[in-house]
């Protein structure tokens, strides 16, 4: 019997072992075929901090993570020597923005921290980003999203099909990274409520669209990757209020009134992966839709305001900016999608959510 839980252990922790460097190994692997891609294209590595203020946030307020020392919560100082608030960051993106009109195409990798509190197969309160931002519009912008993942998917495949045990990869699915489409396919949010109209969902234009109304989306469309663009503009007056909600500084569509010029990429099996936008450049209009934005009202009712922004405007006023655009990939979500899993802590060697921290 004691031979027996000896052997059992054994190959229990070989499988564990196995699956740990496969995890890494994978996660290597896309994080290499990103970086080489990217900086083949001309796009230069910025280093932004992850200890910010308020301008570290993506849309959601509410989810950043605080930072005090010994029960102080405004232990820092701003440049006027003011206490303020600090936040881990959840994004990079300003930071790109302000050296976007000097270095044209910049992008960063790190992690990005969310208040997450949602314990679920989906949601992590860290994870990695990797981030660009270049001086460009719309539509280079989704080619170059497609093209990233793209590129992903083959160096994945051909890795894993050069080394198979080192990936944790099936030929099932090395099959089906490789078959993955050079051209993505593209639904505007109107056609996308349409679309699920047209499915049988009860849901109205306005509405945020649940990652399960995601995954019906991809399978009406053969279960490929799938761009969602020009989501209502929050700050347009649709007469109802919108649950669908975006980032401040998205550039609104011209020839669509009411729409900005942004996009999710939806991954088959793992939902909402990157969030892109053209993004506005005139600061006056840029610093008048901040201040109307829900998040900045979040945002004044937690004691902040427009001093969070300050380094950004400043650096806008002083340099100027130029017709730019970019997005976050989430990588953990992408790794998910290479890995065909239902569970994104599967994917994952350190899933770090509320209901477990290392």
């Amino acid at each position: 019997m004691n031979t027996l839980r000896k052997e059992y252990k054994q190959i229990a922790r070989t499988k564990v072992q196995k699956d740990f460097k496969a995890t890494m190994m994978l996660e290597a692997a896309v994080f290499k075929s990103a970086r080489d891609f990217l900086e083949g294209q001309g796009y230069i590595e910025m280093f932004p901090p992850r200890i910010v203020r308020a301008s570290g946030a993506c849309e959601n307020i509410d989810t950043l993570f605080e930072v005090s020392v010994d029960g102080e919560k405004k232990w820092f100082k701003n440049e006027t020597g003011k206490p303020v608030n600090a936040y881990l960051a959840q994004t990079g993106q300003l930071f790109l923005e302000a050296f976007v009109p000097e270095l044209k195409k910049v992008y960063c990798v790190g992690p990005s921290f969310r208040a997450e509190p949602k314990v679920d197969n989906r949601h992590l309160t860290e994870f990695k980003m990797i981030e660009i931002e270049f001086e460009g519009g719309f539509e280079k912008l989704l080619d170059t999203v497609q093209a990233t993942i793209y590129q992903i998917a083959q160096y994945v495949t051909r890795q894993a099909n050069l080394h198979p045990q080192n990936y944790g990869l099936n030929e099932e699915g090395i099959k089906r990274l490789q078959e993955t489409p050079a051209n993505f396919a593209r639904l505007t949010y109107d056609q996308a409520i349409e679309t699920l109209q047209e499915l049988g969902e009860k849901v109205s234009w306005g509405d945020d669209i649940s990652s399960h109304r995601e995954q019906l989306l991809v399978q009406s469309i053969g279960n490929i990757p799938l761009f969602i663009t020009h989501f209502p503009d929050p700050m347009w007056q649709h007469g109802k209020e919108l649950e669908v909600e975006k980032f401040f500084n998205m550039l609104p569509d011209e020839k669509n009134p009411g729409r900005v010029l942004s996009a999710d990429l939806i991954l088959p099996g793992a939902g909402e992966s990157v969030g892109a936008a053209a993004r506005i450049h005139d600061v006056d209009v840029m610093i008048d839709r901040l201040e109307k934005s829900k998040m900045y009202k979040r945002l004044v009712s937690k004691g902040g305001g427009l001093d969070d922004f300050s380094w950004y405007i400043n650096q806008l006023r002083a340099r100027g900016s130029v017709p730019h655009a970019g997005c976050g990939f989430g990588m953990a979500r992408i790794i998910q999608w290479i890995c065909g899993k239902d569970n994104i802590h599967d994917c994952l060697n350190f899933p770090q959510h509320r209901g477990y921290l290392i």
